[in-house]
């Protein structure tokens, strides 16, 4: 299961990030994850919990958001969601095409953190 290395990475690089802006706990975790990624968001999901225990983000919230591929249709030009990633042609005119404009993403798209520092 490469999730729980994904989880561990993305644990990492957002533990990496809090620190140096001054540190907290991790309290919401949104990504974006392309159907191309090659990543199952429930087993991202379950990697995650695991992973995050005694860390920054140990109890956090994992919020993903999955993206449609999207190609260019140079026909029609436009871009244009696939309905199913087995075929790469224009939904609309049937063309052909491997300019995928959506569908790889795998990106942190928002971290929350709570503040650790006691107020006066």
């Amino acid at each position: 299961m490469h999730e729980l290395s994904l989880a561990e990475s993305l644990i990492e690089q957002v533990e990496r990030a809090v620190e140096a802006a001054g540190g907290g706990h991790v309290t919401a975790l949104q990504l974006s994850i392309g159907a191309l990624a090659g990543v199952d968001a429930a087993a991202l999901r379950f990697g995650f919990d695991v992973a995050a225990q005694g860390t920054r983000l140990d109890g956090a919230t994992l919020d993903i958001t999955l993206l449609p591929v999207i190609i260019h249709c140079p026909s029609c030009d436009a871009g244009v969601e696939l309905p199913d990633i087995q075929h790469f042609r224009c939904p609309r005119c049937g063309t052909p095409s491997l300019d995928v404009r959506q569908g790889r993403e795998l990106t942190i798209e928002t971290v929350e953190v709570l503040d650790e520092t006691p107020s006066p």
